[in-house]
């Protein structure tokens, strides 16, 4: 058992009074500080080897949800002119049921557009090996992809006007078969999906990306 007189004299002062029993003597004097609001199922991950997609996926989502919404707003109004313009025995009442229908809908649109990239970020995640590419995603049907390196033909990134704008890339894999001969991950920076798709083509062994 390590005593603390054992320990670095220059350990941060707010360690944990029930330190384990087997910690090694040697330990670094500068161990890396764990943040206060680290996620478990983030610290499980990347144990496992496992990497979320950037951040900046969840911004490209909302800008995309944002133009979505924009369309949708658009298309309501427009529906909502000619439906009062045509109804003329529709009382004051049923016409401002009509608009509070249609900002509804707007409304629920905006909300979703904005809550749903953080919840799609919160459950994606990747891993590329030396085994090949895994890949999940889903919020309520849960998918795990997993493409091994021998079955992989050749890949491909694509940048659209909106992901360029952030920095981010979609990498694509093609595989031999018919189940999942083509595999998207999006949400990657730029530099990681060219470092993934070079990692996969060159089919020698390394640590995971």
């Amino acid at each position: 058992m390590v005593e603390p007189a054992d320990l670095p004299a220059d350990l941060p002062a707010d360690l944990p009074a029930d330190l384990p029993a087997d910690l090694p003597a040697d330990l670094p004097a500068d161990l890396p500080p764990v943040p206060a609001d680290a996620d478990p199922a983030s610290a499980t991950m990347a144990a496992a080897g496992r990497c979320h997609l950037d951040p900046r996926h969840i911004d490209h989502g909302r800008l995309v949800g944002a133009i979505a919404t924009a369309v949708v707003a658009f298309a309501l109004a427009f529906a909502l002119l000619i439906v009062l313009l045509a109804a003329d025995g529709l009382s004051i009442a049923g016409r401002w049921l009509v608009a509070a229908a249609a900002m509804a809908v707007i409304a629920g649109v905006g909300l979703l557009s904005w809550l749903w990239p953080a919840r799609e970020h919160r459950h994606a995640s990747y891993r590329s090996d030396a085994d090949g590419l895994e890949f999940r995603h889903g919020v309520w049907w849960r998918r795990e992809v997993h493409v091994p390196r021998s079955r992989i033909q050749h890949t491909d990134v694509s940048q659209g006007p909106l992901e360029r704008r952030f920095g981010l890339a979609t990498l694509h894999v093609f595989t031999a078969g018919t189940d999942h001969a083509r595999v998207a991950v999006p949400g990657l920076a730029y530099g990681t999906a060219v470092a993934i798709r070079d990692q996969l083509l060159a089919g020698t062994d390394g640590d995971a990306v």
